[in-house]
């Protein structure tokens, strides 16, 4: 590859990128030629870094506010002043009772709580103000991972995880409007059951309510992320996709 090649590879930040989601998203785009920075409590993965594209990978606690400074600054440390095409805030938590109950307003912990919303909210918040400068240089797309259960009450989602993600819905129209002056567009990805290590064998009872009969595969999801960061999204922005097989609409 040239050298005027190399500089005109586009690079993404992926957090939460070492497993279910977050590793398939990172996944497709080292496939599509993406360079990408990542992020995580764990090490990179050892199948990936024999792979040349995945620049640097960050061991980071996003839920820390000092953490989650460190990255910011070593991820544009990074960049080296190039520009960010894209930043896919996917970390997330959804913490269970002891006994995998769901845990309602009534019986959660508050402190447990806030430990969700820092890392399902502020998290997302924390990284598109620190990286808008480099994204406003990259013309980028920041796209939230947020949930079907941000929209309705699910069986199994507690209501901090579910709440949430009610959040990071909102944050993503109003990061939309205010974005949209750096020429960044942000839009939002809504996964319903989704088969990673998250999918306890009670969820199989909720696939007759999906029209699709079957829960949706990561790489379903992380497509449908790569769209929204891709040229062919150029007009899109402030919108939700819903990747549930159809289960929303009911």
């Amino acid at each position: 590859m040239s050298e005027i090649e190399s500089k005109e590879r586009k690079t993404v930040i992926i957090t939460g990128a070492s497993r279910g989601i977050g590793h398939a998203t990172a996944s497709l785009f080292l496939e599509r030629g993406w360079k990408i920075i990542t992020c995580s409590r764990d090490d990179t993965p050892e199948e990936c870094k024999r792979d040349r594209n995945w620049t640097c990978h960050i061991p980071t606690d996003l839920g820390d506010a000092d953490s989650i400074a460190s990255f910011i600054k070593e991820a544009n440390k990074a960049l080296e002043g190039r520009p960010l095409n894209a930043l896919v805030n996917n970390a997330g938590v959804s913490p269970k009772a002891p006994f995998k109950e769901r845990l309602g307003c009534l019986n959660g912990d508050l402190d447990a709580w806030r430990e969700v919303f820092e890392l399902n909210f502020f998290a997302g918040l924390k990284l598109a103000r620190g990286f808008a400068a480099p994204l406003h240089k990259g013309t980028g797309s920041i796209v939230n991972i947020t949930s079907i259960a941000g929209h309705k009450i699910h069986p199994f989602a507690g209501s901090a995880y579910s709440i949430s993600k009610a959040a990071l819905s909102a944050l993503t129209r109003e990061l939309a409007n205010e974005f949209a002056a750096l020429n960044v567009r942000v839009n939002a990805v809504a996964p319903g059951e989704i088969e990673t290590s998250m999918i306890q064998p009670e969820y199989e009872a909720l696939i007759p309510r999906i029209p699709l009969d079957r829960m949706g595969s990561t790489r379903d999801v992380a497509t449908t992320i790569y769209y929204l960061c891709s040229d062919d999204s150029n007009y899109v922005t402030g919108t939700e996709i819903w990747v549930t097989g159809g289960q929303h609409l009911f």
